[in-house]
């Protein structure tokens, strides 16, 4: 479905606790999990005519606890699963940076580094994406300030377990992905 102005939406996801298990810094295949439900909400999404992106911190990059290259052989994997699994990632933005505990060229402060906007800003240009009708699922609040500074309409806090946080600056909280979608329904 197309918005105003014939403008793109998206589904953005964060990757480690939202589209795999956040296992600290996972940069091994065999060490990928993918959360329960995640195939079937991006099919649903992309049937609605959303783009699938992920956004993704990788700071383990910039400590040294795995290359850059490590990153994209497991991207390439993870977008083949899901490719098998009938959805296509248009893209994946990375954030290798970190301000304190990066090494050499890695340490630095980044405006892609969420809660920074700049990774969700970069994807709007490059697909022309309608903010306001966009929906980011992330799983921690720099997710949700990332999306709010940029504009997202649709915020949606993944929380698998009962967390008693009142304070949020996501539009949704779920526990089951499956929901997604129904939430932001119009």
């Amino acid at each position: 479905m197309d918005t105003m102005e014939g403008r793109a939406r998206a589904l953005i996801l964060d990757r480690d606790g939202v589209v795999n298990l956040d296992k600290d810094y996972v940069h091994k295949i065999e060490d990928f999990e993918f959360i329960d439900g995640i195939f079937d909400l991006c099919r649903n999404a992309a049937g609605q005519g959303y783009l699938i992106l992920v956004i993704t911190n990788q700071s383990g990059i910039g400590r040294g606890y795995y290359t850059e290259d490590d990153f994209h052989t497991l991207n390439d994997w993870m977008k083949a699963r899901f490719a098998e699994e009938g959805v296509t990632i248009a893209q994946v933005y990375f954030c290798p940076y970190h301000p304190v505990h990066g090494i050499g060229r890695y340490k630095q402060d980044s405006q892609d580094r969420k809660p920074n906007p700049g990774m969700i800003l970069r994807a709007a240009r490059d697909f022309d994406l309608d903010l306001p009708n966009c929906i980011l699922v992330g799983d921690r609040e720099s997710d949700m300030k990332a999306a709010q500074t940029a504009g997202i309409g649709h915020k949606v806090l993944y929380r698998p377990e009962d967390d008693s946080e009142t304070s949020t600056r996501a539009d949704y909280v779920v526990s089951d992905l499956g929901t997604v979608l129904e939430l932001v329904a119009d």
